[in-house]
Order: structure tokens, then sequence, then C-alpha cells
């Protein structure tokens, strides 16, 4: 009896106390997702945070009238009406916020900062945005954004300019490691597609010279792309979660599928995933105007009939083909909780494709009236990479956190071109081993943050080709992309930066950066080209700087100053490469570029200024101007090549073209305008608007700098509600006309107009419901009037009107 009453008082309290537990489960209001770390105050000011399910117990509020839901990146939420009878379960749903206050940003300083204390411009994109915008790829994510402007010369391209910078001149940064290596190109580069943005937590864009924490090739900027970390198990139970989507669109047929999966137990978790598309040819927009280039009608494609590449007539001119190919990418990651303070992550990354058909080669009619290829196309573009990642955290040392990452890349390219009717197929294949070392610090002292660290990089390059006759299959050598023997690339650097926040109002920013870096170049065979010399070195060695000066006078204004040097050593696809440009058509002759091993490091000086302002807590006005002064920039110009303005390049004559370091240098003007607002809960404005202009300076009249993009934004309507969100935009470009073009530089002024790139905008529209917190279908319409236009500088023409269907599912 003793017993069973015993029992029987146990199992009334344990009923009592459940009994009288009151629990809030905060969601997203668009998503139904949990909402981890919302802050609930009661009253008196006591808090709470939600849990990974969105949880919290408000049991100990008892007696308060009214409950504060807080999250970064939401409105706030007042919870009334609560009665502490026990055992009720509220649910809040919170609506994501335009802008945010209180937004935490890791690329401008390595380290967790808060956005207001950086005098930087930076762009934010977590993983609901990315959700929302549901892109093909990591390019036109960026895109989407209306603050980033991308090219393409391909379907399977995308090339994102930041400020007038391009391809080797911006940075490309995946967890924490560089992916720019030494035969990054000043052209057009599609290598941000490699990235699955399927697997991303966060993307942070910081504008301006980034060489104070990330070195060489930063001079526009950097984008830093943050996969997610797998989830532990909480209060010493496994967590599991799968998602997976499936989406389909009209204007390339494109079929993508994906699906991740997370198991967390106490100390170890781990995130897998898997992303597969297919994306057929592109149909560019119906509605021309008068202002349209005819020429990029796609009236014939090219076959092969009996032997002999014949020109067939297209079935629809719209279709742009062939301009199809697949991707796939993998991704595992593991992370294990040592301790509280040790913490280790591995994450090996796979992507890879078929071959991608170079749409603007193919497209290109030559002096006979035929194509100038029968073939041209980009063989699988891999890319490996595995990383360690050690993170340690400890206040009573010389550090509160230290994070060393050691990682290797292992990346193949080729090209692969054939003249129309010859039938010999040239194979160029590169091949990239890169090594890297990252230690960085931080530590803080009373007001003041201290952040350094070393970095170390090493890059090898295989480049090899080979002609093959397509009738007989027998190889023989061809001339390489870049030297056939030895080519290697090694940076070394350490960097010290420093915060010190004066008071609440007033923070100042500042830092020093050390790079050196070493090239060497070697020609084993020179049978193809007889250059001046056979070996190229280099060693460079550079200060990089910033200081600026954050400042918040109160009534939620705030302004910001900043100057930064940035500096690139050139790469070996500076110095080395021997590459057509430009190919030669029925009126004008190619363009080669050859090796010039006298080039020197660029470097920036920029300025910039920003401010803001936030009215009634909902709407936000940001302005934001800048000057780059860019010394020694390499441009494209006329040379000699062994005294001559012409050479012999796959059998035939083109002009002679080199890499080279402006005389009297370039500078780039510019400036970005911001407007975020919130009108009500569920009802926002988002609009963007960029201009940008570059000149070399010339001891007459300043010429065109190229990869400078005409003025360009977005304008976006939103809908929130319950379950269901709406999104109407106009995305908008300027014109970009042909005395604004650099002819001799990267511009492809012969894909444009004759009277440069036509200006053009798009309606879209889409929409997205949620049936269940687990499944939920998106439905987007894109370019609704069906426009034909290109983006500027850009070989293949942007989609017409196109459906794109989505739906999610998740446990």
């Amino acid at each position: 009896m003793k017993k069973l009453f015993f029992y029987t008082i146990i199992c009334i309290m344990a009923l009592s106390g459940y009994a009288f537990s009151q629990t809030v489960t905060v969601l997203d209001k668009e998503t139904l997702k949990p909402v981890k770390g919302a802050e609930l105050y009661s009253d008196n000011k006591e808090k709470i945070l939600s849990d990974i399910f969105g949880k919290a117990d408000i049991s100990k509020f008892k007696g308060s009238g009214k409950i504060l839901v807080s999250a970064s990146g939401y409105q706030d939420y007042y919870l009334t009406g609560i009665t502490y009878e026990g055992g009720e379960r509220y649910s809040v749903t919170l609506s994501a916020k335009s802008f945010s206050t209180d937004e935490i940003v890791v690329s401008a300083d390595r380290f967790q900062e808060k956005l207001v204390d950086v005098p930087n411009q930076v762009m934010i994109m977590n993983s609901r945005d990315i959700e929302r915008l549901n892109t093909q790829n990591t390019g036109d994510l960026l895109e989407k954004t209306g603050n980033v402007f991308v090219q393409k010369s391909q379907q399977e391209g995308g090339s994102p300019v930041l400020r007038g910078f391009e391809a080797s001149r911006v940075l490309i940064v995946i967890d924490g490691v560089r992916m720019n290596n030494a035969i990054y190109r000043a052209g057009h580069l599609q290598n941000v597609l490699r990235i699955d943005q399927n697997v991303l937590d966060r993307v942070e864009v910081l504008y301006g010279p980034g060489s104070l924490m990330y070195g060489s090739d930063a001079l526009g900027g950097v984008m830093s792309f943050y996969s997610k970390d797998p989830v532990f198990g909480y209060l010493d139970k496994p967590y599991y979660t799968a998602s997976a989507y499936t989406r389909y669109s009209t204007a390339n047929q494109e079929k993508t599928g994906h699906v991740d999966f997370n198991i967390g137990f106490k100390n170890i978790a781990f995130l897998t995933s898997f992303t597969y598309s297919d994306f057929g040819d592109l149909r560019m927009g119906g509605n021309y105007d008068v202002s349209t280039n005819d020429a990029w009608k796609r009236y014939y494609t090219g076959g092969r009939i009996n032997g002999r590449d014949t020109m067939l007539l297209n079935d629809n001119f719209n279709k742009q083909s062939p301009s199809g190919y697949k991707q796939y990418d993998f991704m595992e990651k593991i992370m294990i909780k040592q301790s509280s303070s040790v913490r280790h992550t591995l994450n090996f990354q796979y992507s890879n494709t078929s071959d991608n058909p170079r749409y603007d080669r193919l497209n290109t009619i030559g002096g006979n009236g035929y194509f100038s290829n029968a073939e041209w196309y980009y063989g699988p573009e891999k890319r490996i990479m595995g990383l360690y990642k050690l993170d340690l955290t400890n206040d009573k040392s010389f550090y509160d956190n230290a994070n060393v990452t050691l990682a290797y890349q292992n990346l193949e390219e080729s090209r692969n071109n054939r003249g129309w009717n010859k039938s010999g197929l040239t194979m160029r294949t590169e091949k990239v081993n890169v090594f890297t070392l990252n230690l960085d610090l931080n530590k803080k002292l009373k007001n003041n943050e201290l952040r350094y660290g070393i970095e170390g990089t090493y890059n090898d390059v295989n480049s090899t080709a080979v002609s093959r006759n397509i009738n007989t299959g027998v190889e023989t050598p061809a001339s390489t992309r870049y030297p056939d023997g030895k080519n290697n690339m090694m940076s070394f650097a350490g960097y010290l930066s420093h915060s010190w926040e004066i008071n609440n109002n007033l923070t100042l920013s500042d830092g020093a950066r050390f790079s050196y870096v070493t090239l060497d170049s070697k020609f084993e065979d020179t049978t193809f080209y007889k250059f001046p010399f056979t070996e190229a070195n280099q060693k460079n060695a550079a200060v990089t700087g910033h200081i600026g000066l954050a400042v918040m006078p109160g009534d939620n204004w705030r302004f910001y100053i900043n100057g930064s040097t940035g500096f690139r050593a050139p790469n070996i696809d500076d110095l080395s490469k021997i590459f057509e440009t430009v190919k030669g058509t029925s009126t004008a002759p190619g363009q080669v570029i050859v090796p010039n091993s006298d080039l020197k490091p660029e470097y920036t000086y920029t300025g910039e200024i920003g401010v803001s302002k936030i009215f009634l807590n909902s709407i936000k006005v940001e302005g934001i101007a800048y000057a780059t002064l860019y010394k020694n920039a390499i441009i494209t110009a006329p040379f000699k090549y062994n005294g001559s303005d012409t050479i012999m390049y796959d059998g035939e004559k083109a002009l002679v073209y080199a890499n080279q370091n402006a005389d009297k240098g370039s500078y780039i003007l510019g400036y970005n305008l911001n407007l975020s607002a919130d009108l009500t809960s569920y009802f926002s404005i988002i609009s963007t608007l960029n201009f940008t202009y570059g000149r070399i300076m010339t001891d007459s009249t300043d010429s065109p700098l190229d990869h400078i993009p005409p003025v360009f934004g977005n304008t976006a309507f939103r809908l929130k509600l319950d379950r269901f969100s709406g999104e109407f935009s106009i995305a908008y470009n300027g014109w970009k006309h042909s005395w604004d073009y650099n002819t001799a530089g990267e511009d492809n002024f012969a894909d444009a107009t004759p009277f440069g790139m036509p200006s053009w905008y798009t309606l879209n529209l889409k929409a997205a419901y949620r049936f269940t917190p687990n499944l939920s279908i998106q439905v987007s319409l894109d370019n609704i009037l069906d426009k034909n236009y290109r983006t500027f500088s850009s070989g293949i023409n942007a989609p017409g009107r196109n459906l794109v269907l989505t739906l999610r599912g998740n446990i």
C-alpha cells in the first residue's frame, strides 16, 4: 500500500506538471518551419528561447498579460489572451521582414559581427530567400537579387559582375575556402555554377576590395557561400530530418530533383545532399521589338550528313540549339562535437556536368557564309573539394575563437572545337590541384576586437592538348592553352584586423595584410609557337589595408565611410595563355591572345560612403556611392608576335592581342540605391538600382573600360499570408550603347546589335502555398510578356516566357 501510494503521488505530480505547463510553438508564417532561437519576453522582461523545434515553455511567465515574440529577420509579435490554466498549446506565426537591423555578417572579418558595425556594403541572403527565389543555378540566384549583374556566353553560364569587376577580379569563397585558382580568366567565368544553391544556408556578397581578409583577386568584391551545417541531436535524443523537391521549367524543359537528409546524435551529426538537373535547349522570347537583333534568331543548326557538316533548318528559330546540358552535385558534411570548446568538421563536395555547348561560338557565321564552328563545347566541368575544419573556443587564451581550415580542390575543364567541315577536333584539357591552409583567430579586449591569421595556397596546373581526326580517330599533338611544362602558383599572407566600439553609436575598423605571391610557368614544346621566352617567373609582394567608420547618431540613421586598397597578382591565365578570344567572321579577322611575361600586379584604391534611414521602424532607404582608382589594370590590346601583328591559329590568320597593363590607369564610379518597405505585416516592397561608369585614362579622350554593365535593378511587391506567399516583380536593364563598349576587351560587341545592347524589362510572378507543414507547391511565371532580349556582353538570349512548377516535401 505504501508503494502504491508513493507511485500514485509521483504520477499525480507528473500529470500536474504537464497540466500546468504551457508551450508556445514559433513558426515561419510562409513556410510553417520552426523558428529556432526566437526570444520570448514576459511583462517583467523575463526571457526564454525557442528550441530547434520552435517550442518554448512559458510556464514561468504565469501572470504575464502578453508575451513579446521576437526573432532576427522577423517582425515582432505580441501573444495575448493567455489563460495559464494548464496544458495550453499556443502557436505563433512570424512574418519575415524585408530588412533586418540585427543581422550578423561573417565574410567581412571571417568571424560573426553585427552588420551595423561593418563599414561596407554587404548583401545577405538566407536559406529562406534561396528557397523563395527558387532559381535553376547559383548564377541566377545572384542575378535575381537585383544587386549583382550576371553575364552568360551559353546556357551553362553565369559570370557575376561586382562594381565593374568580373571573373578573376572578384573572389568566390565556399565555406571559407577560396575557389579562385591560377587559371581563372579575365573574360567570363561560369565557376559559380559549380556551387549547388540547394545546400546553401546563406550567401554574403561583400562589395568593394576584400584584399584585407582574402588577399589577391578580391578587387570588386567577395561572394561568400556557406553550406548548411548538420544538426546535432537534442536533449540526448537523435534528430532526423529529410527534404526533397522536384522542379520543371518550360523554357528549357528543366527537370531537377533534389534530396537531403540529416542524422544527428549527441556529439556527431551527418548531412547528405544530392541534386540532379537536366536542362534542354533554351527557348528565347518571341516578342521582338525594333531594337532587337534579327541575327539572334536561330534559323539554322549544325548537323552532319554523309560525312559533311550541314546547316539544317531549325524547327523553331527561338529555340537556341544546341544549348542543353546536365549537372549533378553531391555533398557530405560530418560534424563532431569533441567538447563544448572543440568541434571538427569534415566537408566533401563534388560537382560535375555533361558536355556544355558554347552557344555563342556555334552561332557565329564565317567568311564563307557557313557556321565558323561545327563543334565547340566545354567538356565535363568537375569540381572536387575535401575540407577539414577545426573550431576552438577559449576566452582564457590569446584567442576567443580560432578556426583552422585545410582544403584540397581538384578541378578539371576542357575546351573542344572543330571548324566547319574540318576533320580535326581539338581538345584542350586543364587539370588543377589546389591546396589551402587558413588559420583565423579573434580576441575581444573590452571595446576592442582583434582578428588575425595566416593563409597559404598552392596551385598546380597541367595543360594538355590533342587533335583527333573524327573520321579516322587518329590523335596528333595540338597547341595547349597554357604552357605544357611545369605550372604552379603559390601565395602566403598574414593579416591583422581591428575594430573599436568607441561607444554605442560609433565603431572604427582598420587593418592591414601582407601578401607574397610567386608564379612559375614553363613552355616545354615550342613546335607550334616560337615565343621570345620559354619561362615565365614572377614574385610579387603587396601590403593592402582598410579603414572605415560606422556612425549611428540616433533616430534610426546610419552612416559609414571607408577607404580600402585591393591587390591582384597576375595568374597563369594572364601571363601564359594563348587563346582565340574573337572568332573570325566574313567581314573581320579573329583575335588571338598570346603570352606576355611582363605583366605587373593590379592595384585598386577605393573610397566608399553609405547612408541609410529607417522610417516608422518599417521602411529602410539606403544609398551607397563609391569611386575606385584602378592602377596597372590588365587590359587586352593589340600586340606584336615576333614583330608581326598577325598569327596563324588553328589554321586561320588572326590579329595578335595580349594582356597588358594600362599605361595611365583606369577609374570606376558608381552608386547603389535600395528600398525595403514593410507597409503592413503582410505586404512589402523591395527595390534596387545600380549604376556603374568605368574609363581607361589616355593622353586624349578616356576610353570605355570593359565589364561595365548598364544601369540595372529590380522591384518586387511581396504578399505574405498564412501558408501563402506571392510576388510580382519587374527586372530592368538600361541601354549599353555602342560607343560605351570596349571593342578590344571582353564586352563581346559582336554579340550585340549594331547600336549596342538594347534596354529591356521583364514582368514576373511567383506564388507558393503550403498545404501542410510537410508539403508545399511553388509556381512562377517569368518573363510574362515573352520579351526577346539579351543581357550585356552575353552570347545567348535570356529565357522567354517560363512557367516553373516545384513540389517540395520534408519530414
